[in-house]
């Protein structure tokens, strides 16, 4: 039985699971062939599973009759590839696009879920219930999202007494999440000839102007608890200008905005508008995916015997996550996963065996420790 099995046996089979996602391409959008892998995987290792459409996918392993329920929560989307795919293994680590965001989490819940269809006795006897999903385009703008219509058609999904959303942490709690804006900061000037630049009013240097203005913002922090999320905007982006000798009429720049918990999205774009405002300048929110509030430990019993079976740390989750639209159908959602946040969408991408096997490790003892 694999939980009698060394670290070694269980690291060997995560990384061969894990090598066979990656080379699967699953760039947004392109999800279906994953999707599909997925679903023939779980099916083959008797876990009952089914296409939960949109290249959704939900598995259902062998549990216990009643108790709480444990939902654990994956996308199938990379990034675009950066000539790192095929992956490969080294000693140590598992390299490869999504190594870290966050297929290594999927290889986890596969091989969980296979493990406890395995064992139908083992399973019966621990302490919650355990649902698996897979779903897409958690890379794009939250609007084009599968989930949020993935948990509006299914119901059942809402009786989770937590979700674990297994995005990169570390094998950290990453709790709560910032929301994120993004817009467009439009300079208008006047054209003219660079020859006779006073005849003109530059948008470009309106904007040099605007970007200073907006840089020197201070950072604002929100306290939940001694978890500390730190609300930012930058520009990210900026475009303008028609001809070397022509002073451009209109600059535009695009405005990325992580705002706390607590704050709502309507407050949040006015915030920033108070920022973006002056004579010449209008701005145009282009989409707003709302924060998720903090779960706190000792609030859901699932939760705090996570942390204390695996001795996590717990940490802000200073990014957005799908944790928010789990929020927003009232289900308590967290961040925890094996990969490294510092290595997620980089062309050196990689997760190590090691944290592959906690990981799993610790949604074991989570289900079966004392």
């Amino acid at each position: 039985m694999l939980h009698g099995s060394s670290d070694a046996e269980l690291g060997e089979r995560l990384a061969a699971r894990l090598l066979e996602l990656i080379d699967i391409p699953s760039e947004s959008r392109d999800e279906a062939a994953l999707a599909a892998h997925v679903l023939a995987v779980l099916q083959e290792g008797d876990v009952p599973a089914r296409d939960a459409q949109d290249t959704c996918v939900i598995g259902e392993p062998p549990g216990p009759a009643d108790g709480p329920l444990l939902l654990l929560g994956g996308h199938l989307d990379t990034v675009p590839a950066q000539d790192n795919r095929p992956g490969r293994r080294d000693a140590t680590a598992v390299h490869g696009l999504g190594a870290s965001d966050m297929l290594g989490a999927l290889a986890v819940m596969i091989e969980l879920g296979r493990d406890l269809a395995a064992d139908p006795a083992r399973a019966a006897a621990a302490r919650a219930r355990v649902r698996l999903l897979f779903f897409g385009r958690e890379e794009l703008p939250v609007s084009e999202s599968a989930l949020t219509p993935l948990l509006e058609r299914e119901p059942g999904l809402a009786e989770a007494d937590l979700v674990l959303m297994m995005e990169p942490t570390d094998n950290q709690i990453h709790a709560g999440c910032l929301g994120n804006v993004n817009a467009t900061w439009t300079f208008h000037g006047r054209s003219g000839h660079s020859a006779r630049p006073w005849q003109a009013d530059s948008a470009m240097t309106r904007a040099a102007r605007g970007i200073v203005r907006l840089d020197a913002v201070d950072p604002i922090r929100h306290d939940f608890g001694g978890l500390v999320f730190t609300e930012v905007a930058s520009v990210v982006r900026i475009a303008g200008g028609i001809a070397d000798n022509v002073i451009p009429d209109r600059v535009d720049a695009h405005v990325n905005m992580r705002y706390a918990p607590g704050r709502s999205a309507a407050d949040a774009d006015a915030l920033l508008r108070s920022w973006c405002s002056g004579e010449g300048e209008t701005l145009e929110i282009l989409s707003n995916a709302p924060s998720a509030p903090v779960v706190a430990v000792d609030a859901n019993p699932l939760l705090e015997r996570l942390v204390a079976v695996g001795g996590l740390e717990v940490h802000p989750k200073q990014a957005w996550t799908p944790v928010a639209e789990f929020a927003l159908h009232g289900l308590d959602a967290v961040n925890f996963g094996p990969g490294d946040p510092s290595y997620a969408h980089r062309r050196d991408e990689l997760v190590t065996v090691a944290a592959l096997v906690r990981c799993y490790r610790t949604l074991d003892a989570l289900l079966f420790g004392p």
